[in-house]
């Protein structure tokens, strides 16, 4: 069924890609800048069809380049925004995921892996980009990135990414699959009302004396004006000052601004990371995956358990920040 709002709720049977783009759009993202890449063009595909229903704007890029750059715009302009690609799309959106991390813009950026490196087998199902999603970029960041192992959890993690978007103020990666993409199942989209949405903070002060980048005290990211409402705002993808402006006061400006993108993510990995166990109590052998391979895992551990194997499962739900402490506890 649809709400009033074009909003869908109810039970569905729903590929991956789709109820990626639906929790998207439940999430309030209202802008998508994209190219079509094998397999995460369903997810453009639903968004265009989608968003015009729910007062939002689809734009196809040229390229992966001008779609990144879109989105982090679209963002300063006050829309929740995404985009989604795949494999060689993933490398061409890496200079600009660095810069919305600089310019501290919160969006959604999905990635469906599939098998490379180049243009390699389109059809091919991988989890290849894991790595790249750390350190794709260059210079010193952290970054969130979620990896889903079903469709439902495809529309529940896209909401939830874009909740730690506008938390932390960063761009989020969700880091799905071909076969998590491109499979059917039963997927639960609930009513509008039980779904927990993150606003985007905006300034409380007058127009005069907001700063872009002012840290309130004891707080990590600071509000965002939107462009348009009255702020002046300026930003650079150089090393900045509060106002938003290119600092040059040598490494230590450097330093404190990185140190900041970096804890901001890393002193908050216990409301970041999330983890889910099972069979571990007993377990002599601990298996550690994420998406589709953690799913994968959950037979051949049930088999080795018959056999009185005692196996337990460590999925990782959250990948990036990487969760350490807990593999060293396990």
């Amino acid at each position: 069924m649809t709400s009033e709002n074009g909003v869908l709720s109810g039970e569905f049977f729903m590929q991956g890609d789709i109820a990626c783009a639906e929790g998207a759009i439940c999430a309030g993202c209202r802008f998508f800048g994209g190219y079509p890449i094998t397999p995460a063009t369903e997810v453009a595909q639903r968004m265009s069809e989608r968003l015009p229903l729910v007062d939002g704007i689809y734009i196809q890029m040229e390229d992966e380049l001008a779609s990144m750059n879109a989105v982090l715009g679209a963002s300063w302009a006050g829309r929740k925004a995404m985009t989604a690609t795949s494999g060689p799309g993933f490398s061409l959106m890496m200079e600009n995921l660095g810069l919305g991390i600089m310019l501290e813009t919160p969006c959604v950026l999905v990635n469906v892996q599939r098998g490379g490196p180049s243009t390699g087998l389109p059809t091919l199902v991988s989890q290849s980009d894991m790595m790249q999603a750390q350190w794709g970029s260059h210079g010193d960041y952290s970054i969130i990135a979620l990896a889903p192992s079903s469709p439902q959890e495809l529309f529940d993690l896209t909401i939830h990414a874009f909740n730690l978007a506008e938390i932390y103020r960063t761009p989020v990666l969700v880091m799905t699959d071909a076969d998590v993409g491109h499979m059917t199942e039963k997927v639960v989209i609930p009513p509008p009302q039980e779904i927990e949405i993150v606003p985007r903070r905006k300034p409380t002060v007058p127009p005069e004396e907001y700063l872009p980048y002012r840290i309130p005290e004891g707080e990590w990211v600071s509000p965002m004006a939107v462009a348009g409402d009255g702020y002046y705002i300026h930003t650079t993808s150089l090393t900045h000052d509060e106002r938003g402006y290119p600092a040059t006061g040598g490494d230590a400006v450097q330093w404190q601004l990185i140190q900041r993108l970096i804890d901001k993510i890393e002193k908050n990995k216990d409301e970041i990371i999330l983890l889910e166990r099972d069979s571990l109590d007993d377990a002599e052998v601990a298996v550690v995956s994420y998406g589709m391979a953690a799913r994968t895992s959950i037979w051949p551990i049930q088999m080795a358990r018959e056999e009185g194997i005692r196996v337990g499962l460590l999925r990782m739900v959250t990948v990036w920040p990487f969760p350490d402490e807990h593999i060293r506890d396990l």
